[in-house]
């Protein structure tokens, strides 16, 4: 019994330092903002077959 309650216990801090480290990707981190584009070739566009 004394085994069980250990990994409990260990998977409960594993638990909340995974959850610490999202906490913390969220109030640290800012997103950066950039354009992006994508060229579409014409023929893909109108050699579709119906």
């Amino acid at each position: 019994m004394p085994s069980l309650i250990r990994f409990l216990v260990v998977l409960l801090f594993l638990g909340i330092l995974a959850f610490a480290g999202m906490l913390a990707l969220v109030a640290l981190v800012e997103p950066r903002e950039k354009d992006v584009t994508v060229k579409v070739p014409t023929q893909a566009i109108f050699n579709q077959s119906a």
